[in-house]
C-alpha cells in the first residue's frame, strides 16, 4: 500500500464527508473546511479495518450520467404519482410485487440500486434474497411488471454495473 493509499484509504469517502459536514454547517468558513477535512480523513481511517473488501469504482465519472437519469426519473415519477393520486381510482390502480433478478454482485451497487428505486416516487425496493442475486421491489402502479423490470435493468443497473463492477 502507497503512503498517500495508508493515508487516504477512500479518497472519493474523504472527499463526499468533507462536502456532507459543509453542507450541514450550512455556510463557508476556513474552520469548518478544515474541519470537514478531518473527519473526511478520520473516519474512512477509522472504518477501514471493518470494510477490507472496499470495492473500487471502476469509472466514477460515469456516476454523473447515472444521476442525471436519476434525477430525470425522480421528476417525472413525482409528476405520474401526482396523476395516479389525484385522477385514478383506487381500484384502477395495478399494483404489484416484482422481482428484479440482479447482475450486479458488490454491495455498494446494490445498496445503491435499491436506494434509487426507493427514492422514486410509486416504487420501493422491499426486499433482498440471502444470496443476493433478486430483489423484491413494489410498485404503486404497473400494468406491465414485466416492463417495469425491464426499465430497471436498463436504466440503472446497467449503470451501476459501469460504475462498480
Amino acid at each position: 500500500m502507497t503512503l498517500l493509499g495508508r493515508f487516504f484509504p477512500h479518497p472519493l469517502l474523504t472527499v463526499l464527508l468533507t462536502v456532507v459536514w459543509l453542507l450541514l454547517v450550512n455556510r463557508f468558513s476556513w474552520n469548518s473546511l478544515i474541519f470537514g477535512f478531518f473527519l473526511g480523513v478520520l473516519i474512512p481511517f477509522v472504518i477501514r479495518p471493518y470494510w477490507p473488501n472496499m470495492s473500487r469504482m471502476r469509472h466514477p465519472l460515469k456516476i454523473a450520467e447515472y444521476l442525471l437519469v436519476v434525477v430525470y426519473d425522480i421528476i417525472i415519477a413525482n409528476v405520474t404519482v401526482a396523476y395516479l393520486i389525484l385522477f385514478k381510482r383506487v381500484k384502477d390502480l395495478q399494483p404489484a410485487w416484482i422481482g428484479i433478478p440482479l447482475d450486479l454482485r458488490t454491495p455498494e451497487a446494490i445498496s445503491a440500486l435499491a436506494g434509487t428505486i426507493t427514492l422514486t416516487p410509486g416504487t420501493v425496493s422491499c426486499d433482498l434474497s440471502s444470496q443476493g442475486h433478486m430483489l423484491l421491489v413494489h410498485c404503486l402502479h404497473a400494468p406491465d411488471p414485466d416492463a417495469v423490470r425491464d426499465d430497471i435493468k436498463s436504466r440503472y443497473e446497467r449503470r451501476l454495473k459501469e460504475i462498480f463492477e
